[in-house]
């Protein structure tokens, strides 16, 4: 596989493009969709909810926190997760960016 020419792009763009590809896994947002309902929760609680593994769900969720969507805390000897609200903000905004490119009348071709 090549070299990806980051270099070529904007910051934004490549801000938007690394985002997409943690959102591109189902899992992920099935973990993304359980947070936003239940506030915050603890790994064994997306166990539950997803079926997946205890180690799948770790590996998903430090996906997640390193993208800074989700932030961690310690809760005794487990870990409490919840959606991070300015980084998602920051998110959506970029997102609804893209979309909002489309031009008044889409009918251009």
């Amino acid at each position: 596989m090549g070299v990806t020419r980051t270099d070529l792009f904007t910051q934004e763009q490549n801000q938007l493009a690394d985002l997409a590809k943690v959102l591109g896994h189902p899992a992920r947002i099935a973990i993304l969709e359980f947070l936003l309902k239940a506030k915050s929760c603890i790994n064994n609680d997306l166990v539950e909810e997803t079926g997946l593994a205890q180690a799948t769900i770790s590996q998903h969720l430090q996906e997640l926190k390193k993208a800074g969507l989700i932030q961690g805390t310690i809760d005794g000897t487990r870990m409490c997760y919840c959606i991070e609200p300015s980084n998602w903000k920051k998110a959506q905004e970029n997102i609804q960016g893209l979309f909002d490119l489309l031009p008044p009348d889409p009918n251009c071709c």
